[in-house]
C-alpha cells in the first residue's frame, strides 16, 4: 500500500507559517531566511510533488473564506496549480469538482478525513497520498494514526503566533530518518511509528 506523507514549513516553536500569523517584521525576517535556502527547498518540494498520486488539504489551505462557497474562487495558485493530480479538499460545505489546467482537479469532501483518504488512495493508485495542509488537517491525520511520513522544513525564527503543528496530536512516535542542514533551513524526515508496528 502507498504511504500517506506530509511536508510543512514551521518555525522553531512549531508554528505553521500562515498569512495571518506573521507581523511585518517577522514576515521580512522569515522571507530573508527562507530565500537563503530557497534552491534546496524548491528542489526537495519538486521532487516530492512528483512522487504523489493525490493530495488532501483543508478548507483554509484551499482558501475562499468560511461558510458557503464563493463559486468564483478556484484557489491561490492561478489557472495551473502545482499539483497536477487529484486534490481532495475537506469542507463542511459541498461543491462541484473544479478541473484546472495541468491535470489538477479539486474535489470537495464533506464526509471527513477517512472518506477523503479513501478517495485519495483510490485516485493515487500505487503512488503516495500527500497531506498538503493546513495545520488542522495535518493534526487530524497525525492524531488518527493515518500519517506515515512527515517532512519538516524548520526555519530558525520564533513566531510566537499562529497554529502549532504538533499541538493536540497526542504523543506520536516520530523516528528521524534523514536530516539535511543549512544555515537557513533544517530539513528533517520522520517516519511515524504506528503502535501496531512498534
Amino acid at each position: 500500500m502507498s504511504s500517506v506523507t506530509c511536508q510543512m514549513s514551521i518555525s522553531l516553536d512549531t508554528s505553521v507559517f500562515t498569512r495571518n500569523s506573521l507581523s511585518d517584521v517577522q514576515r521580512e525576517l522569515t522571507q530573508a531566511v527562507l530565500l537563503t535556502g530557497l534552491v534546496l527547498l524548491v528542489f526537495l518540494h519538486t521532487f516530492r510533488l512528483q512522487g504523489n498520486g493525490a493530495y488532501i488539504m483543508g478548507r483554509k489551505m484551499f482558501g475562499g473564506g468560511n461558510g458557503q462557497w464563493d463559486e468564483t474562487w478556484t484557489g491561490w495558485w492561478g489557472d495551473e496549480p502545482p499539483y497536477h493530480a487529484p486534490v481532495f479538499v475537506l469542507s463542511h460545505h459541498s461543491r462541484k469538482p473544479i478541473s484546472m489546467r495541468g491535470g489538477t482537479t479539486f474535489s470537495f469532501v464533506t464526509e471527513g478525513i477517512d472518506s477523503a483518504l479513501a478517495q485519495a488512495r483510490a485516485a493515487a493508485g500505487d503512488k503516495n497520498v500527500a497531506i498538503a495542509g493546513g495545520a488542522s488537517t495535518v493534526q487530524q491525520y497525525l492524531a488518527a494514526g493515518l500519517l506515515d511520513e512527515l517532512y519538516l522544513h524548520i526555519v530558525p525564527v520564533i513566531l510566537g503566533a499562529g497554529e502549532r503543528l504538533l499541538e493536540g496530536v497526542s504523543d506520536p512516535t516520530l523516528e528521524p530518518v534523514k536530516v539535511i542542514v543549512s544555515t537557513a533551513v533544517t530539513h528533517v524526515t520522520y517516519r511515524v511509528v504506528h503502535k501496531a508496528r512498534r
